[in-house]
This record gives structure tokens, C-alpha cells and sequence, in this order.
């Protein structure tokens, strides 16, 4: 590990909460391996906070850095310059800093699908998917499947509006895609679970109560977990703990689950790999997160 000092170029993830982040781990041992001089660093910022620290990332001459929950989509007024991607899914989770420029991506999309097909060793075109969500990861999930050629996309969201919201706009970029919305109440989450192939899980509700989530008690969630049949690729994009119960239901049902962290690894690799120009070093980002 290189020690930093005066000439270190500083990278970093905005969320609230942060201190579970495992990105800190897996991009400086990336930076390691590559021989750059770079440290990557974990930043709690307040919602009201925000737009103070997305400018400060010019002013203190950082790289860039990542943005999680519950940012993502907020950050979208207060960069710069969208990158095409980004302006569709209308949420962020990479900036880069560009003659003090602040440039928003979104690498989360990319991310999912290449977690699906590489770990997950799933076929998307002709799929029918659910997402579960419409924060940030819900929205890249739903415009990545319905781009990967899914043939129906469930929404469905605790507040309906904002599922058909969604839906509203992946149909119109994805006319070929079949998109419908719902709520989160029990019956509906059964109804959806009938046809799906492909589950895609965005929520805090599993992550680890310590961490800001509701460990698990949703009646919805139940329903979810009854639901689940071996025929199902099942991926739960919340990665504390690693192994949700949601995941291990999944497991237990005979479905092919992918964690949380595979999704962390590929689009952390597409944020290395605008930030540095460079090709990841995707074994060892592998490594750090404990997938090898």
C-alpha cells in the first residue's frame, strides 16, 4: 500500500449512511495495483449538505467520486454535465471532475447486467423481470433490463406513483418493452411474483438494521420470499450484510442468486475506469471485496 502524501489524488463515496461501504476496500487495493498514487475515502454527507459537498469536490481537487443512497438522484441537479445514460435513468452514482467541470454518469446500470450475465450467468432478452424500488438503483435496474431487451418489466413501489412515473418513462425509451406498475401491498407483490423470471431487489428493506435498513420486516417482503420458485435468477442489490435473507430464501428455493456484491464490483470498475482511463483490475477488486 502506498502512503500517501502531498501529491495523493483523493476519490470518494457521498452517501448517508456510508460507514458499511465496502467501495474505501476495493478501489484502493485497485489503485494499489495499479501503481497510482490515489486513496479513496468514505464521506457521510447530509441530504441538506449536499450541494456543498458536490462543490467542494472542485475546490479540494479531487478526481471525483461516488454517490449512494439516498443521493443519487438529487445529484442530478447539481452537476454540470449529464452523461446521455445518466440524463435517462435521471440518477447518478459517479461524478468525475474535468477542468473543474463536474461530469455525472451512472455505471450502476451497466453494472447490473454484467453482475446478471457474468456471476449470475443469466439471459435477459426475452425475460420477465420485476424491480422492486424506483430510488436510484430501482431506476438504472429498470432502464438496464428493458435496454437488455426483457421482454416485461414489473415496477412496483411502496408510493405506486412513482412506479408509474417509471414505468411511464422506460416505455417510452423502450417501446418494445412490455412495462407495468404497482404497489407494495402483499397481493400485488404475489401477482407480479407469478410470471418473473428475473427479480431485482433495490431497497433498504434488507439491509442490516444497523445500517439505516428495516432488517427484513415488511409484510411484502414475506410475500416476496413465499413467492420465490428454483426457476428464478434473484439479485438483491443491498450488500450488508452480504447474504441477505432474501437471498437465502432464494437459495433455499432452488433460484440462482446473485449478491449485492457482484453489482458493486462491475460498476465499480466502470467508475475506475473513468476516473483513471484505465482498464480495471477486476480479480482484485474481486479479492477485497472477499468474492475470490
Amino acid at each position: 500500500m502506498l502512503t500517501p502524501n502531498a501529491q495523493t489524488r483523493v476519490v470518494g463515496i457521498l452517501g448517508d449512511p456510508v460507514a458499511h461501504s465496502l467501495s474505501p476496500r476495493m478501489h484502493n487495493a485497485a489503485f494499489d495495483a495499479v501503481g497510482l498514487n490515489w486513496r479513496y475515502m468514505a464521506f457521510r454527507v447530509r441530504a441538506d449538505a449536499l450541494p456543498y459537498a458536490l462543490r467542494g469536490l472542485t475546490a479540494l481537487g479531487m478526481v471525483g467520486a461516488n454517490v449512494t443512497i439516498p443521493h443519487k438522484e438529487t445529484t442530478v441537479a447539481f452537476v454540470d454535465e449529464l452523461d446521455p445514460v445518466a440524463r435517462r435513468i435521471g440518477a447518478i452514482n459517479t461524478i468525475r471532475v474535468a477542468d473543474g467541470r463536474l461530469q455525472g454518469f451512472n455505471t450502476d446500470a451497466v453494472g447490473l447486467i454484467d453482475a446478471l450475465t457474468k456471476d449470475g450467468g443469466a439471459a435477459i432478452k426475452g425475460r420477465r423481470c420485476l424491480v422492486i424500488g424506483t430510488g436510484g438503483g430501482g431506476r438504472a435496474a429498470a432502464f438496464a433490463l428493458a435496454g437488455a431487451a426483457a421482454s416485461q418489466l414489473m415496477v412496483l413501489n411502496r408510493t405506486v406513483s412513482r412506479a408509474r412515473g417509471l414505468a411511464e418513462m422506460v416505455s417510452r425509451d423502450f417501446p418494445q418493452c412490455r412495462v407495468d406498475a404497482g404497489d407494495l401491498a402483499a397481493d400485488t407483490v404475489e401477482r407480479s411474483m407469478e410470471g418473473a423470471e428475473v427479480v431485482i431487489h433495490t431497497t433498504t428493506a434488507t439491509m442490516s438494521a444497523a445500517m439505516g435498513g428495516s432488517g427484513g420486516r415488511e409484510e411484502w417482503l414475506a410475500t416476496l420470499v413465499r413467492c420465490l420458485r428454483p426457476s428464478m435468477v434473484v439479485h438483491d442489490m443491498v450488500y450488508t450484510p452480504r447474504w441477505t435473507d432474501l437471498l437465502n430464501a432464494a437459495r433455499d428455493a432452488g433460484a440462482t442468486v446473485v449478491s449485492g456484491l457482484s453489482m458493486l464490483l462491475y460498476q465499480g470498475a466502470k467508475s475506475f475506469e473513468l476516473w483513471t482511463g484505465r482498464p480495471a483490475p477486476i480479480e482484485i477488486m474481486r479479492q477485497a471485496l472477499g468474492q475470490s
